[in-house]
């Protein structure tokens, strides 16, 4: 699991029959020091809203199960909303 940040959405006019209906984000991915360090496109599960720090599930066969699939074309799911990160 990996803590990112919502910059935006994602429009695509041709995908595969799977996306039809869900939200695809585009996430900053975000290391320990809330720095980018990266990025990722994922399913939004949550109604995740741009500028809002997510939780994101960026392992291919984890996500797929999130939606109940055995394949597909999914590798990153949002499935939460961070309201706050506590570092000691």
């Amino acid at each position: 699991m990996k803590i990112g940040r919502v910059a935006g959405n994602v429009v695509s006019t041709i995908n595969h029959p799977f996306f039809d209906g869900q939200r695809l984000m585009i996430c900053d991915l975000l290391d320990g020091d809330g720095e980018v360090a990266g990025y990722t496109i994922a399913v939004d599960t949550v109604g995740a809203g741009v500028g809002e720090t997510v939780l994101i599930i960026d392992e291919g066969n984890s996500a797929r199960q999130i939606f109940g699939l055995s394949t597909g074309p999914i590798r990153a799911v949002i499935t939460g909303i961070v309201d706050a990160i506590d570092t000691v």
